[in-house]
C-alpha cells in the first residue's frame, strides 16, 4: 500500500512548500487533455531535488493504480531492498515523494494551501508573481508542474496564481521540469 503524506509512517513536519508533478491532465502536442507516464527520472530527480532542499514533498500525480504501483516498487528497492544497502541516502530522499491519484487530492491532503501553476509560457491575461514572493505570503504552497505539453487548466482547480516563467537567453523555449523544479526551490529558498 503506498504511503501518503498524512499517513504516520511517512510522517514529515507540517510544511510551508509542497510541489506537485501532474501527469494528468496535462496537454499532448495537438492541445487535446492526454496522460503521460511516470518516469523513473521524475521519481529520482523530484525526491532527491525536494531532499536537498530542506525535505520539501513531491506529489505524483496520476491516476492509473499500475503507475503508482511501479513508483511504490522503485521505492522498496531503495527503502529495504538490494538498493537500500548500496546507497541508503536514495532511500530516504524518496522518503518525500507522495502518490495522488489527483491534484485536488494534493489539495485536500495539504490542507487547502494556496495553488501555484508554472508555465514557460503563462496565460498572457494572467499576471505572474515571482517565486521569491510566495516566501514572504502567509500558509501554505503548493507548486503545480506539468508533463507533456503542459498543464490542461480547464481540466483543473482554479490556482491561486501563475509563477513566473524562468527566462533563458539560448535558443531552447523551455527547461526540463526537473530543472525548473531545482530552479524555482533554489529561488525560493533563498
Amino acid at each position: 500500500m503506498p504511503r501518503r503524506w498524512n499517513d504516520p509512517a511517512s510522517a514529515v513536519a507540517e510544511p510551508r512548500f509542497a510541489v506537485a508533478l501532474v501527469h494528468y491532465p496535462v496537454l499532448n502536442r495537438l492541445g487535446e487533455t492526454s496522460t503521460t507516464a511516470i518516469t523513473s527520472m521524475d521519481v529520482h530527480d523530484f525526491a532527491r531535488t525536494c531532499a536537498f532542499f530542506a525535505g520539501a514533498p513531491a506529489f505524483l500525480v496520476h491516476p492509473a493504480d499500475g503507475m503508482h504501483a511501479f513508483v511504490d516498487e522503485m521505492r522498496g528497492y531503495w527503502r529495504e531492498g538490494g538498493g537500500s544497502t548500496r546507497n541508503p541516502e536514495r532511500g530516504q530522499s524518496l522518503e518525500a515523494l507522495r502518490l495522488v491519484h489527483t491534484l485536488e487530492e494534493a489539495v485536500q491532503v495539504m490542507g487547502e494551501p494556496s495553488l501555484w501553476f508554472t508555465s514557460a509560457k503563462p496565460p498572457a491575461e494572467q499576471g505572474t508573481t515571482e517565486v521569491e514572493r510566495l516566501g514572504e505570503l502567509p500558509g501554505r504552497h503548493l507548486i503545480v508542474f506539468g508533463t507533456g505539453w503542459g498543464l490542461d487548466t480547464a481540466s483543473l482547480p482554479r490556482p491561486t496564481g501563475w509563477l513566473s516563467p524562468i527566462d533563458g537567453t539560448g535558443i531552447v523555449r523551455h527547461l526540463s521540469v526537473r530543472a525548473a523544479l531545482a530552479i524555482y526551490l533554489d529561488r525560493l529558498r533563498r
